[in-house]
């Protein structure tokens, strides 16, 4: 674990004989050449070697109860401290936590090897957690995955202190990130946006349903709890008779009592111009769900997406110096450099996805 501002190695990344690296965490499994980073935006090839920009790079911090995430069978009545970094591997239409999940400025400057947000170790973490009192630390805001280096590292730091961890994800990962993670993860908090492949298709052209749901049967086969649930997008993936196929999915694949959580959609970004989801859609589709045999759901009218945007600033969780946390940290690892660095406006012409053979 790194003492200091750097990026560090990818863990699950496949270097190829030309200096091309397919990063394996998430389901795009981009294919990177040397300065191109991923769909995420939070991964670089520098030369053949592919990095995490964004370890120990904190967006935001909350404390908060875990049934917030929304998580009620596992230590309901438990806190967390809910953190979050930039990049995600969806760009989804609705998404209220746009300047942290796709973090342009941000993640732009970490490209060069350097940042002005908050620097945190994964010890300094835990003990943030353990100073303010938490059972408990999620990993939110934006996909985990693209900072399972980081999840990781404060994960293992986490139950050796005595904490609980909780990862809230789209689930589209790769079986081998799940296979990695499910040692040291507690909970699952996984959406299922919907059974529509064309839903999906909407909000990231690779996915698919399957893919998703396929993720999260293996997050149950590892032994990790999980929750799902579904944001009710007016018009989008409310039709009564889907919201119950979700139903009887979740009653065939998890069990009649895995928990199911389903919410209300306000309007945001691409979305602002749907209303927002009717009282009354979600609770049709709470009596669905229980008629169909699924034992323990929740219709919830006031929780949407996990989001941040309300959230204290990062400096008043920290017992760090105030303005250490606003210096720009400099990278101390050898790989950075301009001429590895295709920032926003290379990247269109240098071709940045290449889906792998």
């Amino acid at each position: 674990m790194p003492d200091s501002y750097q990026l560090v190695e990818t863990k699950l990344q496949q270097p190829l004989e030309n200096g091309d690296v397919v990063c394996n965490l998430c389901l795009w499994r981009c294919r990177l050449r040397h300065g191109q980073r991923g769909f995420c935006q939070a991964h670089v090839n520098r030369n053949g070697t592919l990095y995490n920009l964004s370890y120990g790079i904190i967006s935001a911090i909350e404390v908060d109860s875990i049934r917030s995430k929304p998580v009620y069978h596992y230590r309901p009545d438990s806190r967390v401290m809910s953190i979050g970094s930039y990049g995600c591997n969806f760009r989804c239409k609705g998404c209220h936590n746009l300047e942290i999940s796709w973090g342009v400025e941000a993640l732009d400057k970490l490209a060069r090897g350097q940042s002005s947000d908050a620097w945190v170790t994964p010890g300094q973490m835990v003990e943030t957690a353990l100073k303010h009192g938490v059972d408990g630390i999620a990993f939110t805001y934006s996909e985990p995955a693209v900072w399972l280096e980081y999840v990781l590292d404060v994960s293992k730091l986490a139950h050796q202190a005595g904490l609980f961890t909780v990862y809230v994800s789209n689930s589209f990962v790769t079986d081998e990130a799940l296979e990695l993670m499910a040692p040291h993860i507690d909970v699952l908090c996984s959406d299922i946006k919907s059974l529509s492949a064309e839903f999906y298709k909407d909000i990231c052209p690779v996915g698919t349903a399957e893919q998703v749901l396929s993720s999260i049967k293996k997050a149950v086969e590892l032994g990790i709890h999980v929750e799902t649930r579904t944001n009710v997008i007016p018009t989008k993936n409310d039709d009564p008779d889907e919201l119950k196929r979700i139903a009887v999915w979740i009653r065939d694949n998890l069990g009649a009592a895995s928990p199911w959580h389903i919410t209300r959609f306000f309007p945001a970004y691409k979305l602002s111009h749907l209303p927002p989801t009717d009282n009354t859609i979600i609770d049709l589709a709470t009596e669905t769900a229980r008629a169909a045999g699924l034992q323990n759901v929740y219709g919830h009218t006031d929780i949407s997406c996990d989001c941040a945007s309300e959230n204290a600033p990062v400096s008043a969780w920290l017992d760090l110096d105030p303005d250490a946390l606003n210096q720009i940290n400099t990278c101390v690892a050898s790989c950075c450099g301009d001429e590895g660095i295709l920032v926003k406006k290379f990247e269109r012409e240098a071709g940045l996805i290449v889906q792998a053979k």
